[in-house]
This record gives structure tokens, C-alpha cells and sequence, in this order.
């Protein structure tokens, strides 16, 4: 099996200074908000009759329920906007994979109550004034008022969810899609007028007017503050350049970061930022990647693999180059732990927050384990400073050399075939139950070395997964 390195017994904790982690009651509470938003939806749609047209013949059923599901879309695209608005509570209480997953839920259901709104209406009208269907669309873009916009808006969330399908995803470039789904937020803004000049449900009562102009002013509030404000201020403020790029392997280089008072970044070791380098054309094109090193007085780190054209950029900045931050994001740092012992299963690139993590943890000699993943020797990242936290830290390292096994989904090399994933991993680490597990790599492996944890009985509470892929 793979090579094992231990280390000196004679470590000493270094002090970490305790942080205030966020409240776990927080997460429930934005559950209890999103949900408790839907039933006061519901509840303004009854005070307007919305009950009593359901009797009233087929075009009042139709035209009633179309309000109501066009209601419900409205209101779950505000809270999708607000899901991915990277307001920081939120964002720490489920971490960003959760967020984006929650938020491809809410945006298709938004998006078939939107269809199914605008499909009842159609069929209401047309019934009540005794029209085609096709007519009775045509009438309503043209002579309704704020219809030409919602048409623009629906256009462009139609665009938007298409290519959020993941077969579309898979064949477009991130900087593609991310720049494609920006258009989510001119497709809400359109379709704002529409809903106020021609919407009885939003002007039906003082509480109505009330209730969808606060949501609409707390949505748009949340992505001016959080996702454009707070980082240009951060920018701005801490002033980040890049200071050295260095080649760490064949295709994989790192940055290094240094600034103003870089300290003083609300920041972990395990989290990321969303760098945008002004170095020319393509600057707004941001790129999500974790710290490799434990955040210190003296600056940032992130490493890059060559995975495309964003990357490949990266490679080739120089010193003085600055830096736009966004960040920073995520929670697979010190504040998901629950137990004294860690195990961090790494793969690829993946490596890069868990190097970090091994850096700032607090733990005994002998209580961390490192097991990393690649396909070849050579593509093992920081051999010398993992050599060098297993000799001062007390870090147990194995490194799992080889292509992965043929005919299953593992996260183990192929010559380690004749095990079962928790056969392998309980050979490297056998008191695994009792740690934490800290899991990053590719998706596919990802599901793979989190279901072998499972099964060597490591509860769901103890495994921490963060997944950077969009």
C-alpha cells in the first residue's frame, strides 16, 4: 500500500485563537423565513378571493390557480436571488454546495410554477373572453401593461435555466455560464413592472404592497450590499496585489497574494475567494479557488491547475498585478469539527484546502491523517511542506499512487482492487469512526470516498464536504 511517513512525538500546540463560529439555529431560521415567505403568499392570495374564484366556473379555476402559481414563482425567485446573494450568515450555515444545490431546487420549481403561471393564465383569459389561446397571448403581450417586459424577463430566465441543465453546463466554459446567469437578475428586474401595473394580488391590500415591495427591496438589497459592496469595499480596503507566481508542477502553479492588513479578513484556513486579476481584457471573469496555505500577517495563497483558459491565464501574471477579492466563502474550516482526531481525504487539486486546514488545526501528535490521491507520483503537490508538518506536527501522510479501480465507482488506485472502499481506508486509518473526516477532490470521487466513510461507520455529522464545482 501506499508510502507512510510519521513524525516527532515532541510537538507542542501551537495557540489558536478562538473565533465565534455561527449558530445552528441560524440555518433553521433561514428555512423557517423561506418557508414562512411562501405561506403569507398563500395567505394574501385568499384575502383576495383567491378561495372563492376556484367556484366560480372553468375560467375563474384556471385564472385563479395561475395567479397563485404566478405568485409562488415570484416569490421563490426572490429567495433563490437571496440564496446565492453570499450573505455571509447564510452562507456559513450551510456552506456554498449546499447553497447551490438549494439553489437549482428553488430556481427550477420557480421556473415550472412560472411556466405553469403563465400557461393558466392564457387558458383563463381565453376562456373568460371567449378567444384562442394564441390570440388571447398575443392581446395580453401586446395591449397589457409591463407585458413586453415580462416576455424579455421570461426570455431571459428561460436562457438561464437551459443552460443550468447540467448536459448544457458540461459543454460550456465556466466563464461562459457564469456571465449566461447574470441574465437571472435582468430576468426579475423585468418582470417587476408586470406585476405591479397589471398584478391584483400585489396592489390587492396596504399589506400586499407592503409585503412584495420589501421582498423585492431585500433581494435587490442583499446582491448590491453582499455580492457587489462588501467585496469592492474589501478590495478596496485591504488593496491585494500578487506578490510571486511559482511553479509547483508540471501544468499547477501558485500565487501568492500580499496586502493591506490582510489579517484582519474574516478568513479560515479551508475557505476560498472569488479572484478576479486586472491584468487586462477578461478581468471581470472570476475564478473560484481555495487557499493552499494557512491564511497568515504576511499574505494569501492559492494554487492553480491548468484546467482551461481561465487558468492557463493565471500562469502567466506577474508580480504587481492586482487583485479583485470576493469572498471570503465557505465552511469546510476548524468550525465543522467535532472531534480531537482528523482524517482529510484528498484527490488531484483537491489537496489544496486540506493542506491548508492540516496547517491552522489544533491537534495532538499522531491525530492527523492525510490520504492523497493521484494518478501518478508526480502529481503529488507539496511533498516537502506535508514532509515538513508530519516532522513538526506529528501529521500521519499516505500517499495512494495510481489509476483509479476499473468497473466500480472507488476512490482507491486499482491495485488495491481486492479491497472494498472501507476495507482500504480502515487498513490506513482503523479507528476512522472516531474522527472527522474533511473530503475534497473531483465530484465523482467525492461521492465515492464519502460513501467508503459511511460504510466504515463514520457518522454523516463527522463528514465535511465542500464541492467547488459549478
Amino acid at each position: 500500500m501506499p508510502e507512510t511517513m510519521t513524525a516527532t512525538r515532541n510537538h507542542r500546540l501551537r495557540a489558536v485563537q478562538p473565533r465565534r463560529t455561527t449558530p445552528g439555529w441560524w440555518r433553521d431560521a433561514c428555512g423557517l423565513v423561506a418557508g414562512g415567505s411562501l405561506l403569507v403568499v398563500v395567505a394574501l392570495w385568499v384575502q383576495n378571493r383567491g378561495v372563492q374564484l376556484l367556484s366560480t366556473g372553468p375560467a375563474g379555476l384556471l385564472t385563479t390557480t395561475g395567479r397563485l402559481t404566478g405568485l409562488l414563482a415570484a416569490d421563490l425567485l426572490l429567495v433563490q436571488v437571496v440564496l446565492m446573494a453570499r450573505i455571509p450568515f447564510v452562507e456559513r450555515s450551510y456552506g456554498q454546495d449546499e447553497l447551490a444545490r438549494r439553489h437549482r431546487l428553488v430556481g427550477f420549481t420557480s421556473f415550472n410554477l412560472m411556466v405553469a403561471h403563465i400557461v393558466l393564465i392564457a387558458l383563463g383569459y381565453a376562456a373568460s373572453d371567449r378567444k384562442g389561446v394564441v390570440r388571447e397571448v398575443w392581446d395580453l403581450v401586446w395591449t397589457y401593461p409591463g407585458m413586453l417586459l415580462a416576455t424579455a424577463g421570461t426570455a431571459a430566465l428561460v436562457m438561464v435555466v437551459v443552460t443550468s441543465v447540467r448536459l448544457a453546463r458540461a459543454r460550456l466554459r465556466y466563464e461562459s455560464w457564469h456571465l449566461l446567469h447574470l441574465y437571472a437578475y435582468l430576468g426579475v428586474g423585468l418582470a417587476l413592472p408586470h406585476q405591479l401595473w397589471t398584478g391584483a394580488d400585489f396592489l390587492a391590500s396596504p399589506a400586499a404592497t407592503v409585503y412584495w415591495w420589501g421582498a423585492y427591496i431585500a433581494a435587490a438589497g442583499s446582491v448590491v450590499v453582499f455580492r457587489a459592496g462588501l467585496p469592492l469595499w474589501r478590495t478596496l480596503w485591504h488593496r491585494p496585489v500578487v506578490s510571486a507566481v511559482v511553479p509547483e508542477a508540471a501544468g499547477v502553479i501558485s500565487v501568492h497574494i500580499s496586502g493591506r492588513r490582510l489579517r484582519r479578513l474574516p478568513l479560515r484556513a479551508g475557505q476560498f475567494f472569488v479572484w478576479r486579476f486586472l491584468d487586462g481584457p477578461g478581468w471581470t471573469r472570476g475564478h473560484p479557488y481555495s487557499l493552499s496555505a494557512a491564511p497568515s500577517p504576511d499574505g494569501l495563497r492559492i494554487t492553480v491547475k491548468d484546467l482551461g483558459d481561465g487558468s492557463r491565464r493565471i500562469a502567466e501574471l506577474r508580480p504587481g498585478t492586482r487583485v479583485a477579492l470576493e469572498g471570503p466563502y465557505g465552511r469546510l474550516t476548524a468550525d465543522s469539527r467535532t472531534r480531537p482526531k482528523v482524517t482529510m481525504l484528498a484527490s488531484g487539486i483537491g489537496v489544496t484546502p486540506l493542506r491548508a486546514l492540516l496547517e491552522e488545526l489544533p491537534y495532538a501528535p499522531g491525530e492527523a491523517t492525510l490520504v492523497y490521491r493521484a494518478g501518478r507520483e508526480a502529481d503529488f503537490l507539496f511533498r516537502a511542506e506535508l514532509a515538513a508538518l508530519a516532522a513538526r506536527r506529528g501529521v500521519r501522510i499516505f500517499y495512494v499512487p495510481g489509476h483509479r479501480v476499473i468497473g466500480r465507482e472507488s476512490w482507491m488506485p486499482h491495485r488495491a482492487a481486492a479491497l472494498s472502499d472501507e476495507e482500504g481506508l480502515l487498513q490506513l486509518v482503523p479507528d476512522l469512526r472516531d474522527h472527522d473526516v474533511f473530503v475534497c477532490g473531483p465530484d465523482a470521487w467525492i461521492d465515492a470516498a464519502v460513501a467508503a466513510a459511511h460504510g466504515a461507520g463514520v457518522p454523516a455529522a463527522q463528514v465535511h464536504v465542500e464541492r467547488f464545482g459549478w
